[in-house]
């Protein structure tokens, strides 16, 4: 575990629109990309992730207006995924102010593109995103899924954590589907299941309903903690998350 823990508000884009759902679905409108983006930096957010989380499904790629103007106007380190498919579109995301660049689904359809991402740009910059569900018949009970969620593989998602590592990945987005949304808390058994195989840092991400849902994530091995729809919403500010970690011994920045 890091140091010092990332607090990292998540913003899924459709349409230029931030959304927000619950296990993926039923997308509803949450706010300007870059009015909330300017908001959780001035709130104390240590990195932002977009994922453009319509991209892979209607085959096209992210918006790069929206990074451009986000990398303009907020200066703290941006991860952004979705509709990412080769190191051109990588070139081009870090170009329009992108820092780090979250795979998913084209990875698992060629997992040779971490390598070339990292090979050409850094493992630094590799961010493999793994939208994890439950699963039985698999060996660890997790698989992942794709295009937003909406296609469950039958590809274990510690193992192909592991392989993506191997490849070249710097680090892991960690996203329960099963709890996305639900605020009943972070999947605490997919986090240490995660931490147990992962030799970079691992994020974990979605549950969150509460001040008191981080400080489990991290003990469990989660390097960093991302939410979504409780910053939306107003229910959770950033300095109120960092200070209930703050309380449980937990270092943050």
């Amino acid at each position: 575990m890091s140091l010092a823990v990332r607090v990292i508000p998540c913003l899924d884009v459709a349409d230029g629109r931030v959304v927000k759902g619950v296990n993926f679905q039923n997308l509803a409108d949450a706010g300007d990309p870059v009015e909330l983006a300017a908001r959780y930096a001035a709130q104390g957010a240590d990195e932002l992730t977009f994922l453009d989380v319509t991209a892979t499904v209607e085959s096209r790629g992210t918006t790069y207006d929206v990074v451009t103007r986000t990398a303009e106007q907020v200066f703290v380190p941006l991860t952004v995924g979705g509709g990412v498919r080769s190191a051109e579109d990588v070139a081009r995301l870090l170009g329009s102010g992108a820092d780090k660049i979250g795979v998913n689904s084209a990875a698992i359809r060629r997992p040779d593109l971490v390598g070339e991402i990292a090979d050409r740009f850094g493992a630094q910059v590799v961010v493999l995103s793994l939208d994890v569900t439950r699963a039985e018949g698999t060996p660890s009970g997790f698989v992942v899924t794709t295009h937003g969620g909406r296609t469950v593989t039958r590809i274990d998602a510690l193992e192909w954590a592991r392989e993506a590592i191997e490849r070249g990945a710097g680090e892991l987005l960690v996203n329960s589907i099963d709890a996305d949304g639900t605020k009943n808390g972070f999947d605490l058994d997919l986090i240490e299941a995660m931490r147990g195989v992962s030799s970079v840092p691992v994020i974990a991400s979605g549950g969150a309903g509460q001040p008191a849902h981080f400080a489990p994530a991290i003990r469990a091995g989660a390097d960093a903690v991302l939410a979504a729809s409780v910053f939306h919403s107003g229910q959770l500010s950033i300095g109120e998350v960092k200070a209930a970690m703050k309380d449980e011994g937990i270092g943050v920045r």
